[in-house]
């Protein structure tokens, strides 16, 4: 059986608008018209004979025949790039994509970057920022860093480490609480896990009090914290991420008790064959240890523990 010719111009027009799940930022990437990229999309589904996509109102939505033809052909590409860099230059530099939590990649990721750039000067990383939800292969990433248990279907996951939550809150706030129960005077900052607080408060040996009901949801620790640092209230955040504005005192940890509702994973696709950047990569941040949570600022003394 003779395979039908696919031109690069049709895969790379397919690669584009998968990842941006847009025709029209994937002509701005390629500096084309959204009518061209999505000429050679339809051109490619011909001569493959199946649907890459779904056409909708706002956007495409990759169809199972798309997601399972991407991963081929963002690998595809980039051992291109990374052959064409060998020939071109005799100063290589190796693409690597990673997603991170932006509570992660801020908090702890960012600041050790150098490092790591020092380390491995060939790798070009390349990072974004995520609230936890990511497809992977939609965006062509080669690791993603996310919170939870590590039980990803299709994906391989390492556990980084855990980042107990503890109550944060501006030194201000912080001077006025002596016991757990005076922070039912305040209002409670937390994220989407509804029983946060009261396993917190079960931590701390003492009673839930009925203002956790009031708390204010987000979707995002950054912006938690920005909350809690503006006075809005005491957040539930993990310190470990946070640990910049304990040291300058921007925010206090005004209790030691803090509860761990799961990890920081590295995760990656399955069916994704590790590049040399993403071994260093993912040699370089399994070596880093985390600091230890009671060497942060806590201005109470210990609470006895039940």
């Amino acid at each position: 059986m003779v395979r039908p010719y696919l031109p690069l111009n049709a895969l790379r027009a397919f690669e584009a608008s998968a990842r941006h799940l847009s025709f029209t930022r994937a002509g701005i990437e390629l500096a084309v018209t959204q009518a061209a990229v999505s000429q050679q999309v339809r051109s490619l589904e011909q001569r493959l004979g199946i649907q890459l996509f779904r056409r909708l109102p706002r956007g495409l939505k990759i169809t199972a025949e798309g997601e399972a033809l991407l991963p081929i052909v963002s690998d595809a590409f980039d051992r291109l790039a990374r052959t064409l860099g060998r020939v071109g230059s005799a100063k290589v530099r190796e693409p690597l994509v990673v997603g991170a939590v932006g509570t992660f990649a801020v908090g702890w990721l960012l600041p050790r970057l150098e490092d790591f750039r020092r380390a491995h000067p060939f790798v070009e990383l390349r990072l974004s920022t995520n609230n936890n939800r990511v497809d992977m292969a939609a965006e062509g990433l080669d690791f993603s860093i996310r919170f939870g248990n590590g039980a990803w279907h299709g994906l391989d996951a390492t556990e980084l480490f855990q980042a107990p939550l503890t109550p944060l809150c501006t030194p201000e706030l912080a001077a006025t609480l002596h016991t757990p129960q005076d922070l039912s005077e305040l209002t409670l900052l937390r994220s989407y896990r509804m029983d946060e607080w009261s396993r917190w408060f079960g931590a701390a040996g003492t009673d839930v009090p009925p203002n956790i009901a009031g708390a204010i949801v987000f979707d995002s620790s950054l912006a938690m914290m920005e909350a809690a640092e503006q006075g809005v209230g005491v957040a539930l955040a993990p310190a470990l991420m946070f640990s910049r504005q304990l040291r300058n005192g921007s925010i206090r940890r005004p209790f030691p008790a803090a509860i761990s509702l799961g990890s920081y994973w590295l995760t990656k696709l399955k069916s994704k064959t590790p590049t040399a950047a993403m071994l260093a990569f993912a040699d370089w941040i399994a070596a880093q240890e985390p600091e230890p949570l009671d060497r942060l600022h806590a201005d109470a003394p210990s609470l006895s523990q039940s």
